[in-house]
């Protein structure tokens, strides 16, 4: 039977994209997502429990990170769980778990984050099949909210 590793996030960034180009023309992207559930306890009070994922962008999707996220910025990213593994300096056996980022939508205000008024919109960026990187959308540029042809 074959297996499922399939991770869905929405959250926000915790700090600005770690991007690196690499000899090899590509370009790798690490950003750290923070996930927030919030529940009450069994006395009434309001609980908040805090998750980091560290995050791993390839090429076209790396490109976009690099240009429009901010530390900050809400994004909902569809992905797989990595562990790389290592020995560091010392001979220590290290462990390193990630998210290997297949799409990701960045979600809130079209203005980034440091806009904060509230938007219906969004831009989606893929991964294909083919093994490509290649945005399904991309921003054109000045104002995009006149692109929007929802009612709502």
């Amino acid at each position: 039977m074959a297996g499922v590793n399939k991770v869905i996030l929405v959250g926000n960034l915790g700090k600005d994209p770690e991007v690196r180009h690499l000899e090899s023309g590509s370009v790798v992207a690490n950003l750290t997502l923070a996930t927030t559930e919030a529940y009450k306890d069994r006395n009434g009070n309001r609980v908040e429990n805090t998750e980091w994922h560290d995050l791993e962008l390839w090429d076209g999707q790396a490109k976009v990170a690099e240009q429009y996220l901010r530390k900050g910025s809400q994004i909902f990213v569809e992905g797989k769980i990595k562990t790389d593994t290592w020995q560091d300096e010392q001979g220590n056996n290290r462990k390193r778990t990630k998210i290997r980022v297949l799409s990701f939508t960045m979600l809130g205000s079209k203005g980034g984050a440091e806009n904060n008024s509230n938007s219906s919109g969004s831009n989606t960026m893929s991964q294909p099949n083919t093994g490509q990187q290649q945005p399904a959308s991309m921003p054109s540029g000045s104002n995009m909210e006149e692109e929007d042809d929802l009612p709502f």
